[in-house]
Order: C-alpha cells, then sequence, then structure tokens
C-alpha cells in the first residue's frame, strides 16, 4: 500500500530521521571521518580576502554563474558599506573544475599562495572532499554554498567547514514524498556515481520505500561514458512509474536517449534534482513539460534576482546565488564580531553571527547593530542560516519546481522546518 507522507506542508516540520544529523554533530571531533588531527594556523593581515571555488568549468558549471554573482553582489555591498575591519574586501575567484580534472587543487594552491582567509566553493560535494584537508589542513575557513552530501556533517575540518545549503537526507526525504504524493507506486533512479549521487540516491529511496514505495531500479552510471544506453535500458525494462534523475549536467545526454526508449513526460514522470534543475536545456518544446524537480533554498524574491542580474546580465538560473550571498555575508560580519581577518576567529564567529539577536538581512544592517553594541541575527536571502555545532544550518527550505511547456521551470511549493 502507497502511504504518501501528508505531514509535509508549506512550512512543515523535517522528518525524524533527519534530526540524526544533529544528534551525530556533537561527535564529530571525537570521530573524525577524515582529515588529519591538526590544523595549521593562519594569521589575519588586517584585511578581509576571500577566495572562490566555484564551477567555471566541468559538468557542474551551470550552477557557477549564479554562485559567483552572489559573492560579487555580497562584496559590492560588502565594500559600499566600508568593508570589513574599515578596509575592502578583497575577492578572488578560481574555478573548481569537476572530479575529472585536477583544477580544484590548483585552484586552491593559488588560493592559499595569495593568503585567503576564507574560500567559498566548492560546489560539488565530491570536490570538496577532494580539497578540504588541504583547505582546513592550512588553516583556513572553507564555506559552500552548495555542498550537500551527508559526509561533511561529521567530517574532522577542525571547526573550519561550513554551509548554507542543507544536507541530502532533506531533499531525499522532500523529493521521496513528492514522488509518492504524486501517485507513483514503482519508481526508476538513473544516478550519477559519486559522494552526491549516491548520497541522494540513498535519503531518497529511504523516502519512497518508507512510504510503501518500490525501487523498481537503480542505474548507477558513470557521468564521463559515452553512451548511456544501457542504463536507460534497465529502467525501462523495470517499467516504472517514475523516473528520478540524480545527476549534474550530464543528464543533458540521458535526456534524449529517454524520449527514444519511448520513456516521455507525457507517459512517465520525471525529477530532477538541484544538480541539474536548470532553464538552459535546448530540447523540442514540451520535452521537459510536467517534470518536477527540487532545490534547496528558500524563495529569493525578484528584487534580490534583479540585483543579481544587474552583476550578471547573462543569469538565467538563479541556483545557489543566495546561498553563496549569504555565505560571503557572513564571512565578512564574522570577522567584523572577532575584529579580526585570521580564518580561526572567523569560523569561531560565524555560529553567533547566524543565530539570536536582532534580525538582519544584508551586512549594512547587520553591521549598525555591532558597532551599537546590539546582539543580531543574520536571516539570508537562502532562509535563516542558523548553525548547528556541526557547520550545518539548523534549518532548511526545499523547494519544489515544476516544467512547463517551454522546457522552463517555475517554483510551485516550498517545504520548510527544522533540522
Amino acid at each position: 500500500m502507497i502511504r504518501p507522507n501528508l505531514a509535509w506542508r508549506s512550512v512543515a516540520v523535517l522528518s525524524a530521521a533527519a534530526l540524526a544529523l544533529t544528534a551525530c554533530a556533537d561527535d564529530a571531533e571525537d570521530t573524525p571521518t577524515g582529515g588529519s588531527s591538526s590544523a595549521a594556523t593562519a594569521v589575519g593581515d588586517g584585511t578581509l580576502k576571500i577566495g572562490t571555488l566555484l564551477p567555471q568549468t566541468g559538468s557542474l558549471a551551470i550552477l557557477g554563474p549564479p554562485e559567483i554573482a552572489g559573492v560579487n553582489l555580497a562584496i559590492s555591498e560588502i565594500n559600499a558599506a566600508g568593508g570589513v575591519l574599515g578596509k575592502q574586501v578583497v575577492v578572488s575567484h578560481t574555478d573548481s573544475g569537476d572530479t575529472s580534472t585536477d583544477i580544484a587543487t590548483q585552484s586552491v594552491n593559488k588560493l592559499l599562495a595569495e593568503g585567503v582567509d576564507a574560500v567559498v566553493g566548492a560546489a560539488s560535494s565530491s570536490v570538496s572532499l577532494s580539497v578540504i584537508d588541504k583547505i582546513t589542513g592550512a588553516g583556513v575557513v572553507q564555506f559552500s554554498p552548495a555542498n550537500t552530501s551527508d559526509e561533511f556533517t561529521t567530517y574532522a575540518d577542525k571547526g573550519l567547514y561550513f554551509r548554507t545549503a542543507p544536507p541530502d537526507t532533506l531533499q531525499g526525504r522532500v523529493l521521496g514524498d513528492l514522488i509518492i504524493q504524486d501517485g507513483n507506486a514503482k519508481v526508476g533512479l538513473l544516478v550519477m556515481q559519486d559522494s552526491y549521487g549516491t548520497g541522494l540516491a540513498k535519503s531518497t529511496r529511504a523516502a519512497v520505500e518508507g512510504a510503501g514505495g518500490q525501487i523498481a531500479a537503480e542505474a548507477v552510471y558513470d557521468p564521463k561514458a559515452a553512451d548511456f544506453s544501457a542504463e536507460v535500458d534497465q529502467i525501462k525494462t523495470a517499467n516504472p512509474d517514475a523516473i528520478v534523475l540524480i545527476g549534474f549536467d550530464e543528464v543533458s545526454k540521458i535526456i534524449p536517449k529517454l524520449v527514444e526508449a519511448g520513456l516521455t513526460t507525457d507517459k512517465k514522470k520525471w525529477y530532477f534534482v538541484d544538480g541539474n534543475l536548470s532553464n538552459k536545456y535546448e530540447f523540442p518544446p514540451g520535452t521537459l513539460k510536467g517534470a518536477k524537480g527540487t532545490l534547496p533554498g528558500a524563495a529569493a524574491g525578484k528584487e534580490f534576482e534583479e540585483k543579481m542580474k544587474k552583476i550578471d546580465p547573462s543569469l538565467v538560473d538563479f541556483s545557489y546565488g543566495p546561498e553563496s550571498y549569504d555565505a560571503t555575508n557572513l564571512i565578512a560580519l564574522a570577522a567584523e564580531l572577532a575584529k579580526s581577518d585570521a580564518p580561526a576567529a572567523i569560523a569561531a564567529n560565524l555560529k553567533a553571527a547566524s543565530e539570536g539577536g536582532t534580525k538582519c538581512k544584508d551586512f549594512a544592517s547587520c553591521l549598525t547593530l555591532i558597532k551599537a553594541g546590539t546582539d543580531f541575527d543574520y536571516d539570508g536571502v537562502s532562509g535563516p542560516v542558523s548553525f548547528n555545532d556541526a557547520g550545518d544550518p539548523s534549518e532548511a527550505t526545499i523547494g519544489i519546481y515544476q516544467y512547463g511547456d517551454d522546457n522552463k521551470y517555475t517554483n510551485v511549493d516550498y517545504k520548510s522546518g527544522k533540522i
């Protein structure tokens, strides 16, 4: 029997399973899952330097433009308000590439040589896992706007890793519940082989099966493969009601194979995720009509999107732009609270900058409160952004979107709650 989880509302309390994330957080330092036991001590020089490690190339390049625009928007506002510690913030942008290259390592080396105090990025969880030891081992803050792998919750990061995106446990629960509530009994998963893909698939599977649904097939693929016919055939043989695409922009090669196999959106329900929800797909009109997708983040609003488009007029997607904006503002506000740009001091004040006190939504208004000696709480564009002890947001929102005949998506709902 299919049992839709009707507990979700437009503002919903997240699952009890997700609550375990916070419970695990307190043990992060006692039970490290990666990294070394000590970190170098990076010393501030009075000028806040922020580096970015965001995708300009590679399989997640669709997320790069809004993330970079979010950082640049925050930097422009921070410097217009007088900067941090009375000096203009310096930003250095680098490419994260993807896991098929060594671009991220080269970029991190460059940023560390420049003496950055914090690195915003990477977007890909797998890329971040490949460089987190190098960044935090150098005593530098790493702050991702888009990492969603559950592995970071208990990673031995020396207290220097933070993120504004919630763990995949949450998106998987929302996605699984959505699939069941849409009346799908049998589900096929097309899953990219990496920590993001398999992690989100695991959470989605748990939600679907927990509600009485069946995972009829789970085809795990190499995103660098030249052809995906075998995986699509595996899904077709299982004959599911719904097909979930968990990956990055390689789905642009998978979608034509689904269409060729007769698994079109008028016959099967399709579901996208944050790694591939995009308005840039160039398919015949109606190819994606009715397909749905999930994306972490609250409603940013047209005013914020217009601000981002002034930074980058070419933007058509805004995914993780708000989270990048919030990450940059929080780094700057933590430095102001600490009266230091030393990375350890910034990390020690990020939680305080994100909770309690008078609410403020941008750097200038929060800075006014700091100078007045008033306790403040930065409520971000992406959501409240209050951190738990693991550096994860303690509250989260997942948006639900649906494609129209023009292959563009619009929001249809939000699911929010405490972790």
